[in-house]
């Protein structure tokens, strides 16, 4: 998804909801740090959104969701999610990006930092998510130091019992992305 697509999702979520910020924590808040992130990386062709001050309304965002006339038309969409979604190191809503300007009508987009993006992507444990932060780490757009650091304060995920700092052995392999 080009920045130029993302911009247009939010522009809908916010006339849908009346909204006028989104927590983006999927993929594609990689475009807070990285607008000109390449297609090969953020290439899925959802968003996924948290109204900021109505997180408890995710269905609004249906409409332009999957499966939707919105998501037929443009081949991308929203995804309605909320704050258990992924697994993030505390203080994560602290080191938001905001999505540098562009065609929203005004609502902003706040997008997870790429360190809290690729610890949610590895704790998820699917394939797909460990193929993007073995890309994160080969394109150089995460730093391993800071990931050990932030990885010690994750919290549990939901699904599992596993701590997340049972994955600080895998982020050391992340500059060379053998281990990842």
């Amino acid at each position: 998804m080009k920045k130029q697509q993302l911009d247009h999702v939010l522009r809908a979520a916010g006339r849908i909801t009346g909204e006028t910020q989104f927590v983006i924590v999927g993929s594609q808040s990689l475009h807070g740090r990285y607008p000109d992130a390449a297609d090969e990386i953020v290439h899925s062709a959802e968003v996924d959104l948290i109204a900021k001050n109505a997180p408890q309304r995710p269905e609004w965002l249906n409409a332009i969701g999957q499966d939707s006339p919105f998501h037929e038309e443009f081949g991308y969409y929203a995804d309605p999610v909320d704050e258990t979604t992924a697994t993030l190191p505390r203080g994560w809503k602290g080191r938001l990006v905001n999505l540098p300007s562009g065609n929203t009508d005004g609502v902003l987009g706040l997008c997870l930092d790429p360190h809290d993006l690729a610890i949610s992507k590895y704790a998820a444990r699917r394939e797909k998510d460990r193929a993007f932060t073995r890309e994160l780490a080969r394109r150089a757009l995460v730093d391993r130091e800071r990931l050990l650091a932030l990885v010690e304060n994750a919290r549990r995920p939901r699904r599992s019992q596993a701590h997340p700092r049972r994955y600080r052995g895998r982020f050391h392999g992340l500059t060379t992305g053998a281990a990842v």
